[in-house]
């Protein structure tokens, strides 16, 4: 999997930086003129400039040639680049094995973007041989360097305990680096440390701090959560209108939790005006991706006849979607992507009471359902295929 793209990639230096104006055509005839006579950097420095169509047509076939001859000569950052193309297959056939011996190339030279690469096709098994060990082993290389994302992907293999001891207070002393450094995805992961009291003692108010610096980056899991720290009034004062910003942010991006949080605010009222239809749009939207609240609100919905006209077949349908092992998988992988352990979140204890409130609502829809009606809704329920 290619986490570092070629916007990524080391500047070819200063030159290049003129060149990526393109005022002229003078810099190109020296990328070019030197190139030719074999300077690696110029080489990279075409490559880069084919690959992301600076002033030119792009062209990863050209792109991919000007990589290569530079990478032969050695140029750290153009066999990450040739890396990165076979990984993505981008103008040549698509190559995990090959990704890796150019990313290896990199990485032994010191190449950051290059290690973190190596180091997840190692935690996937892709090209090579799956070894959590030697992730981590590629990880710290850069880490130890610096490199923020190599910082944010030790610190989930110690909050995970793969290939390494599972220890919180290490993965909150590298997600700190890597979040004091800007990185989203860290700001996040530590908001959940903090959050969930793992490694360090349990303060919403920090947790806050640290979702809003990922969420004003357009982290969508942390704009979700900061909505939900507003909804709730934790670490915060309670102010529904600002969770409801947050909620459409991330909504907005596509997040399903979002989107059925936001449902149930225009179903209430809640810092919105109330809305049926609306809430009935939004929890639709969110359970057809599989997601357990957006489900349960509804079946709910559908049961009461609320913004869409009653029906207990699709109301037993989507109540016994939220109740079923199908939703605790979906649940589990979210945490998952969380990096927080599924059997000590309070997300995991959230789910739960939202399955055993489903099967309780199910259970009564049933009882004013004949036969027929429940083999339908478990028809339903069962040919389901989410985002259908």
């Amino acid at each position: 999997m290619v986490v570092l793209a070629l916007l990524t990639l080391a500047s070819p230096g200063a030159s290049a930086a003129r060149a990526q104006t393109f005022d002229d055509a003078e810099v190109m005839r020296w990328y070019q003129q030197a190139a030719e006579q074999g300077d690696a950097r110029a080489q990279y420095a075409l490559g880069f400039i084919y690959a992301k169509g600076l002033g030119v047509a792009r062209d990863d076939i050209e792109a991919m040639r000007w990589f290569r001859r530079a990478a032969e000569q050695g140029d750290a950052d153009a066999q990450h680049a040739l890396g990165l193309i076979y990984d993505e297959g981008r103008g040549v056939l698509q190559d995990d094995v090959e990704a890796v011996r150019w990313y290896r190339l990199a990485a032994e030279q010191g190449e950051p973007a290059a290690q973190v690469n190596l180091g997840l096709m190692y935690t996937e098994g892709t090209g090579v041989s799956q070894d959590d060990a030697e992730a981590v082993r590629w990880f710290r290389r850069a880490a130890e360097r610096g490199f923020a994302s190599a910082q944010l992907r030790l610190g989930a293999m110690y909050v995970g305990g793969r290939g390494v001891a599972q220890d919180d207070a290490e993965a909150v002393r590298w997600f700190r680096r890597a979040a004091e450094q800007g990185e989203a995805l860290a700001q996040h992961a530590l908001g959940l440390m903090y959050d969930e009291g793992r490694g360090v003692p349990q303060d919403a108010v920090e947790a806050l701090r640290w979702y809003r610096r990922a969420a004003e980056q357009g982290h969508a899991g942390a704009q979700v959560v900061l909505g939900l720290m507003y909804d709730e009034g934790r670490g915060v004062a309670q102010n529904s209108v600002e969770a409801v910003l947050w909620f459409l942010r991330a909504a907005e991006q596509g997040e399903v939790l979002a989107q059925s949080s936001l449902g149930a605010m225009y179903a209430e009222g809640r810092g919105v005006r109330q809305d049926d239809g609306e809430a009935i749009r939004l929890f639709r939207q969110a359970a057809e991706q599989g997601e357990t609240l957006a489900q349960l609100n509804l079946g709910a919905m559908y049961a009461k006849g609320r913004g869409v006209a009653q029906h207990d077949v699709q109301a037993y349908k989507w109540l016994a979607l939220a109740s079923s092992r199908r939703s605790e998988r979906k649940s589990r992988d979210r945490a998952a992507k969380l990096w927080i352990n599924p059997e000590v979140s309070r997300f995991s204890s959230f789910e739960r009471k939202l399955r055993q409130r489903a099967v309780q609502l199910r259970n009564e829809v049933a009882a004013r359902m004949t036969p027929a009606q429940i083999a339908e809704a478990q028809r339903l329920a069962r040919e389901w295929i989410p985002g259908q």
